[in-house]
């Protein structure tokens, strides 16, 4: 299991480990303003909020590709493994947190041992969190305009995260973290908030840490599950390259076969 907790730079071969924060926990507020913008960028935090009270309800089924690349950008080492992926949030006095578990299941083929380390790369289905009202004061949002994606016609707005502020992501070296100047784009479906796609990128400022770059993407994609007329958004496929001073990854992951589950207990204390 991973604590969803800040973006890390670990082990002593340079392991990149990219994982959000915890979040507090905040109802939607009501809107209070005219502006497209700021309309728009609540909208996406209300959509952010209904996503975390769908998350632990679903598990599904992680596919991913780790590739080290050489200078010309071809891969020389990769390595493919499966996994029975969840996200769980548990909540204690208003705050909570989200921990990931990957568990190898039983019909996937166990991956070779690698000779040299692969990047790992966490958290990415949460990228959105940008969005979330715990973290958008933190970012300084443009809207950019329409602009069709698969087919279907969405908002983009751009965003850069405002030195000094919260944000979502750090990376950790030595023991130390670095909160990571994210910048990207959101592509929005207008009316609902709901979240299509989502890029952020760290394209300099990192290099005194051997940070050179960082760039991602994450798809979404609306899941039904039996029962329910509602579809829900989920993550469909995040890649993440990073580059160092003499690394280069890039790591894919797939999420498909969403099912949810629902899981209640009931305690009862003895008579004595």
């Amino acid at each position: 299991m991973t604590r969803i907790s800040p973006f890390r730079l670990a082990s002593a071969f340079a392991l990149f480990l990219l994982v959000p924060f915890t979040v507090f926990a905040r109802a939607p507020q009501p809107q209070t303003t005219t502006d497209p913008l700021a309309i728009l960028v609540e909208r996406a935090g209300n959509h952010v909020s209904l996503f975390l009270d769908v998350i632990s309800d679903v598990n599904c089924r992680e596919r991913v590709l780790q590739e080290k690349l050489n200078g010309k950008g071809k891969t020389e080492e990769k390595a493919e493994s499966t996994f029975d992926y969840l996200i769980m949030l548990s909540t204690t006095g208003g705050d909570f947190n989200l921990v990931e578990s990957r568990i190898v299941p039983d019909d996937a083929k166990q991956a070779k041992k690698q000779s040299k380390p692969l990047l790992v790369s966490n958290g990415f289905s949460t990228l959105f969190l940008v969005f979330h009202p715990y973290y958008a004061p933190g970012f300084h949002f443009v809207l950019v305009g329409e602009e069709v994606l698969d087919g279907k016609t969405f908002t983009r707005v751009d965003f850069r995260h405002v030195v000094g502020m919260r944000s979502p992501a750090a990376l950790a070296v030595r023991g130390r973290e670095y909160p990571l100047e994210l910048s990207g784009s959101a592509w929005i479906e207008a009316q609902s908030g709901t979240i299509a796609k989502i890029t952020a990128n760290v394209e300099s400022g990192m290099e005194d840490v051997g940070l050179l770059a960082l760039r991602s993407e994450v798809r979404f994609a609306p899941v039904a599950f039996h029962g329910s007329q509602e579809a829900f958004w989920l993550p469909a496929r995040a890649v993440v390259e990073v580059e160092s001073r003499h690394q280069h990854w890039r790591n894919t992951h797939q999420f498909s076969d969403y099912k949810k589950f629902s899981v209640e207990t009931q305690e009862q204390i003895a008579k004595q």
